[in-house]
């Protein structure tokens, strides 16, 4: 009898970061030493109307103003000499030489010159000091490493996404500026994996246990680490594949640059406890003989976030609040609406406090910026660049645009324009301003069309029908394509493909539209997608073995509450509609207990309770769940063994478990693309539907 066997072989919260699902059988490289040719055999080639919307930007945009450039080269030391960094699983973890490309031309016809811009300036590789006491190793995918110089040893704030990397940048700066010192402290700004997944390529439980090392991190991190991304992981972890162009190739007609990094690494993710939060607004500590100030910022970039003033250093770190672009308030990948007002605030609250005294800003990505008025303005411009978003777009909203227009009629100031640190590098303006109303007032736009509209795969053979067949879609779509006019090429061109999701012409030509909207874009997340779809479209999901990291850290900061209510998404109601049954979950290790009831097709748990009467009563300690949870050891063996005890009808494990689904990696996304290449390895638990927290 197999009894509960539902696992959770290292959570995608978690495992390999942002590389989570990265295949063995992905998409081909392009071969960029040899001409730089399209990696895409039904690739096109940038036409007349994308060369002369780039060349029309390198004429506007103010490439005049080099400030960037400056700052991005100052205070270089020492250049990291491994071009490969392997992961400890035998694969390339990060590779820098797939980036060479950058630097290879001038410009190139097929990206948006202001994101070959930042992709020039994310070209930085080693350690920088940003002053003395204050070091970045930068490069190393996609965010950067800070060390600080206390008195007993170096504070570590933010330590990437991966071990393998953070690791390199240890040694780095013990080779170059360490002399001989120890960790003493490590600090986690906020809540996205690549400001805490490298930590064990620094430091390992023992240090910590000990009391050698203290990690600080802001209130609600372990909470917030895990939950922001758990319940509808599965789909953030394939959306993320468009936003972050996991399988495009890195050259000039697929991935060039994530905007706020380099790109993303693949090696292992872990995690250990902060053993100290802040939870005041405001909160003084000296850490390791430095005086750090902390400010809270929470609902900003991250759930849980904070910057930090080091007054006796006239040092102001923004984390990932005010870098060099205006940020996601939705992104792409999914997640919850973030609040630019809310934004703005702490930005302002920050310029306010520590302004006019700081003397270099430095942050999570990117590079520092030196001198009071340089840090003034560009907290005062971020400030004004999240407040108008917001304020204007809902100024529009009460006029009567809608989530449907909004990204057409929203502009921010002219001003702001013209600053590079309020371009769309990771996020854009087209998607957040549609997510300020839908913070506000939702999808719905009013017209009771939208209310309760057919699938789009049940209303576009109407629309077909309509316009003559698909033999006249065809026609007018090549021709708005030969005319420049990609959108609109795609209003038609999408519902042909899918009232008849198996005409490949139809899919390919939709893939040519999309392919020059993707050149033409500036925020690599909407350039990524387009070429993403169009990829698929033209050759199907490629699929593999998956290539993942155990992550057994972030397993185990996951609640049994969030475990429980993870199973509840994972139950198909279909499947258990006539079912009924308590189960009382006790785990005596944490002295936790949970009433788990199946009722109405539905799963419900309360912490603190044990059902009256119940069908079955389980009691494991949570250390012993947690092998299950991880996929190490079934239920069913654990209760065999006597490691879990039971008291009750055991069928009911059997009655749950056959409720429960394995949800597609790989589901579409586009019509009629399916799977190719190797078969998929079958996840056998969680593994494949949780996605892996995003540096957004």
């Amino acid at each position: 009898m197999k009894i509960f066997q539902i696992k959770f072989a290292a959570l995608a919260v978690l495992a390999a970061a942002y590389l989570p699902t990265v295949l063995a059988a992905a998409a081909p490289k392009g071969d960029v030493a040899a001409g730089f040719s399209h990696f895409d055999p039904k690739g096109k080639l940038p036409s007349p109307y994308t060369i002369k919307i780039l060349d029309q930007a390198r004429q506007t945009l103010p490439f005049s103003d080099t400030r960037d450039f400056d700052e991005q080269k100052r205070g270089f030391i020492a250049p990291l000499t491994l071009r490969q960094i392997p992961a400890d699983d035998g694969h390339i973890a990060w590779d820098m030489d797939q980036f060479n490309f950058i630097d290879q031309q001038e410009h190139f016809d097929s990206v948006h010159p202001s994101l070959h811009r930042i992709a020039k300036l994310n070209q930085g590789y080693g350690l920088y000091e940003v002053i003395p006491g204050i070091y970045q190793v930068r490069g190393l995918e996609i965010a950067e490493v800070t060390f600080i110089r206390g008195k007993t040893g170096w504070i570590v704030y933010d330590v990437n996404t991966n071990t393998e990397t953070a690791r390199a940048a240890w040694q780095l700066v013990q080779e170059k500026v360490g002399g001989g010192l120890p960790i003493s402290t490590v600090i986690y700004s906020h809540t996205h994996a690549d400001h805490w997944g490298g930590v064990r390529g620094l430091i390992n439980d023992e240090d910590v246990s000990s009391g050698r090392v203290q990690i600080i991190a802001p209130d609600g991190f372990m909470q917030h680490t895990v939950s922001e991304n758990v319940f509808a992981g599965n789909a953030m972890n394939r959306r993320l594949f468009y936003q972050f162009g996991l399988l495009l190739p890195r050259s000039p007609y697929g991935f060039v640059t994530q905007g706020i990094g380099r790109g993303m690494a693949s090696g292992s993710v872990g995690l250990i406890a902060p053993t100290r939060l802040i939870k005041q607004p405001i909160e003084e500590l000296m850490v390791d003989g430095v005086r750090m100030i902390f400010q809270l910022t929470p609902d900003t970039e991250a759930p849980a976030n904070m910057n930090t003033y080091l007054p006796d250093m006239k040092a102001l770190w923004m984390a990932e609040n005010a870098t060099a672009t205006l940020h996601n308030v939705l992104t792409l990948r999914g997640a919850p609406v973030r609040d630019p007002l809310n934004w703005s605030k702490y930005l302002n609250e920050a310029l306010y406090r520590f302004g006019d005294k700081a003397e270099v800003m430095f942050t999570a990505h990117h590079w520092p910026r030196w001198g009071n008025a340089r840090i003034v303005e560009i907290l005062q411009n971020q400030r004004d660049m999240y407040a108008n978003l917001n304020n204007q777009v809902l100024h529009l909203a009460n006029e009567g645009v809608t989530i449907n227009q909004i990204h057409n009629v929203y502009q921010p100031p002219k001003s702001l324009q013209q600053q590079w640190y309020a371009r769309g590098y990771h996020g854009s303006y087209q998607h957040n301003s549609r997510a300020v109303i839908q913070r506000y007032l939702g999808f719905w736009d009013a017209n009771p069309t939208n209310l309760i509209p057919l699938s789009p795969e049940d209303s576009a053979p109407l629309y077909v029908e309509m316009m003559g067949g698909s033999a006249k879609v065809m026609v007018r779509g090549r021709k708005l394509i030969a005319e420049g006019k990609y959108l609109h090429a795609t209003e038609i061109l999408n519902k042909l493909v899918l009232a008849e999701p198996g005409s490949q012409p139809a899919k390919d030509l939709l893939a040519d539209a999309f392919e020059q909207i993707g050149y033409q874009q500036e925020t690599p997340a909407l350039r990524n997608s387009f070429l993403a779809a169009g990829y698929e479209l033209r050759n199907g999901i490629p699929t593999g073995e998956v290539t993942r990291s155990a992550t057994p850290d972030t397993i185990r900061a996951m609640t049994t509450a969030q475990f429980l209510d993870f199973l509840a998404i994972r139950m198909d109601s279909r499947k258990a509609e006539g079912i009924h049954f308590k189960i009382n979950l006790i785990t005596p290790d944490n002295r936790q207990q949970f009433a788990i009831e199946l009722n109405n097709a539905t799963l419900t748990n309360i912490e603190g309770f044990v059902a009256p009467n119940p069908n079955l009563t389980l009691t494991i300690n949570r250390a012993d769940l947690e092998m299950t949870m991880m996929g190490r050891k079934t239920l069913e063996a654990q209760i065999a063994d006597g490691t879990a005890k039971i008291q009750g009808d055991a069928s009911v494990l059997n009655k749950l478990a056959a409720t429960m689904v394995d949800f597609d990696q790989r589901f579409p996304i586009m019509p009629g693309t399916k799977h190719r290449g190797p078969a998929q390895k079958k996840a056998t638990s969680f593994e494949a539907n949780l996605a892996p927290d995003t540096p957004d």
